[in-house]
């Protein structure tokens, strides 16, 4: 017995040699971080509600008709104003020369150029109904990628702004171009002639009778675009919604809210106003939205409820 438990031993022993030994235990590696989750409120907030009207400003451009009265009215004086300088062919356009400035405007000699009357086209031709629709029934603000989306998919989605394609057809009758001068962008040339058109308003040609934005290097400033058919044009008329679609010196930088309302309403430029410059009804957007409790409302003309006498 003791010389088996022997054997055994010994060959436990050599077997035990033969077997690889277990390497030293490593520290364990360090759990990576949880990130706490995030709570859950019990209740969820109701998203925030859709829009159940357009704007009130809205409501008054794309359907009221008061506004679009007053289109019509001022394209009716548009044209009776075209027939009167038709007939004397005028010594000057009514496209400011370049150099001009508030106080010392000067005017595009006329010469034997032809006539034409130069008009913005969104607002003022045509109504971006489609596009509208999207903001107020979305409730986002504007948004330039969408509205470059618009510019390319959206040309059967417009309308004619009230009085626009009459006073058009009469232009052109009295043998005056019909010239449109808009801040949409070159690139989309192609589909803005489409909107044009769709609209009832007739051909537009880039660059001849279509200047866009990108056309030159002044971005949205419309002057050089104004001095580049002034040189080929007697311009008799232009129309637009912003004033910027009369002279880019109304929209210096720096300007205020008040001198920039003087500017226009005394002076040279008020004269302008109905006789060669002809404004649309424009509430949406724009220049004009703009201006603080100051700006809008003198002190000297504030009005409060008057407290009531007490007995």
């Amino acid at each position: 017995m003791r010389g088996k438990t022997s054997a055994s031993l010994l060959a436990f022993a050599a077997l035990g040699a033969c077997v690889p030994q277990a390497s030293p235990p490593q520290a364990a590696a360090a759990p990576a971080p949880v990130s706490a989750p995030t709570p859950t409120p019990a209740i969820m907030p109701a998203p925030p509600a859709l829009p159940t009207a357009p704007p009130p400003t809205m409501q008054y451009l794309y359907g009221s008709g008061e506004a679009a009265a007053l289109s019509i009215a001022a394209y009716r004086s548009l044209t009776d104003f075209a027939q009167t300088q038709v007939a004397k062919h005028p010594a000057d356009s009514v496209i400011l020369a370049e150099g001009s400035t508030l106080d010392a405007p000067r005017f595009e000699a006329c010469g034997t150029k032809p006539l034409a009357a130069v008009f913005d086209v969104d607002e003022t031709m045509i109504l971006n109904v489609g596009e509208e629709w999207h903001e107020a029934s979305s409730g986002l603000p504007y948004d330039s990628k969408v509205w470059d989306k618009w510019e390319k998919t959206g040309a059967d989605k417009v309308a004619p702004v009230p009085g626009a394609v009459a006073a058009v057809n009469a232009l052109r009758r009295m043998g005056v171009t019909v010239i449109f001068n808009t801040n949409r962008l070159a690139e989309n040339a192609a589909q803005t002639a489409a909107a044009i058109k769709f609209a009832g308003l007739g051909d537009a040609v880039h660059r001849e009778t279509l200047f866009l934005k990108g056309d030159d290097n002044m971005g949205s400033a419309k002057d050089g675009r104004r001095t580049t058919i002034a040189a080929k044009y007697c311009v008799i008329a232009m129309g637009g919604d912003q004033l910027g679609d009369f002279t880019d010196l109304f929209n210096q930088q720096g300007m205020s809210v008040k001198g920039r309302r003087d500017e226009v309403s005394s002076g040279w430029a008020a004269r302008l106003w109905g006789a060669g410059w002809f404004l649309l009804p424009n509430p949406v957007y724009g220049s004009a939205i703009k201006g603080g409790f100051d700006d809008v409302f003198p002190m000297d003309r504030r009005w409060s409820v008057p407290p009531e006498e007490t007995k």
